[in-house]
């Protein structure tokens, strides 16, 4: 058994532990209330644009484009090359959240046949460069504080190797917070756009119930009167590059968010793990200072049980 002295060091190790997990709880809850706010602040804009991509389509159902999975060309292709934007943390202490979204980026990696591997956030490049898979190392952006501008960076770098076809097609692998108390790893295509999820059928059903019946070639026909200047497809080339880096803006601030959330749970539970062991040891060491106080009485009192024997013998 212990004594007293050693219960004493771990008792004010296990404290000192306590102050930091506290410390990094109140922290990554700022963090989390930061990430929120950013969301927040930019889902108006976003939902804008998807508006406004859904309109154009809406009206012009054929119309081919670069950004969009409707091309003869697209189609015609039988292996992808594709590209895989996997955002995870710069550190751990966060409980599962690193390695869920490794878990699913390694076997989403592991099924395409010609594929590179973007990675945001140290600890996923790391893991995946020791792995021996095909990362782009000149793609290094951090997984904190994310910015309009670090997306708009991004986009711009995969937006180009997308225009000069070096890429097909484009996935996004982040962490999206349902509660805080769960998180989900979601895996999106970012490119090329799938055009049906655009296209609002509820709009054709108004159209329907306008003076009379439009058919499908009648809203093909409505450039007559909705004009599109200097064309649907110019115009589309500038709001989906806005859309792609609202996107991926969106999952920097969304992975973030679980980030914090998952390492606030960690702290947490780390912290009541620390409480539940300072109770157990603060109980052990009062059993051991009882007993050491047992032991010190017994032997005052069989002392003086013998100083009194000694008198005695010495008066005979």
């Amino acid at each position: 058994m212990a004594n007293t002295k050693e219960i004493q060091n771990r008792i004010k190790s296990i404290q000192d532990t306590m102050k930091i997990t506290k410390a990094m709880y109140m922290m990554s809850s700022m963090k989390l209330r930061k990430a929120k706010q950013k969301l927040q602040d930019t889902e108006a804009y976003f939902y804008g644009l998807q508006e406004q991509i859904s309109g154009i389509l809406t009206h012009f159902p054929d119309m081919q484009h670069l950004y969009f999975d409707n091309r003869d060309s697209d189609q015609a292709e039988i292996v992808k090359r594709k590209a895989f934007i996997i955002i995870t943390g710069d550190k751990g202490m966060a409980g599962a959240y690193n390695h869920n979204i490794l878990k699913e980026a390694q076997s989403l990696s592991d099924e395409a046949e010609d594929k590179k591997l973007y990675i945001v956030g140290e600890l996923g490049r790391q893991y995946f460069i020791s792995q021996g898979y095909p990362v782009e190392e000149s793609f290094r952006f951090s997984a904190n504080n994310p910015s309009m501008h670090r997306a708009r960076v991004m986009t711009e770098r995969i937006v180009e190797l997308y225009k000069q076809e070096k890429i097909d097609e484009v996935y996004v692998v982040y962490t999206r917070m349902v509660n805080s108390m769960k998180s989900e790893v979601e895996v999106e295509r970012l490119l090329p756009l799938r055009t049906h999820e655009f296209i609002k059928q509820e709009m054709l059903e108004n159209y329907e119930k306008r003076e009379g019946k439009y058919e499908k070639e009648d809203l093909e026909r409505v450039d007559d009167w909705f004009l599109i200047y200097p064309s649907p497809k110019a115009v589309l080339e500038k709001i989906v590059y806005n859309y792609v880096t609202g996107f991926l803006y969106g999952a920097l601030v969304e992975a973030s968010a679980s980030e914090e959330n998952a390492r606030m749970l960690a702290m947490q539970s780390a912290t009541d793990n620390a409480q539940e062991m300072l109770l157990e040891l603060s109980m052990e060491y009062n059993r051991v200072r009882q007993a050491a106080i047992t032991q010190e009485i017994t032997e005052v009192v069989g002392g003086a049980k013998a100083l009194r024997k000694k008198k005695k013998k010495q008066v005979r």
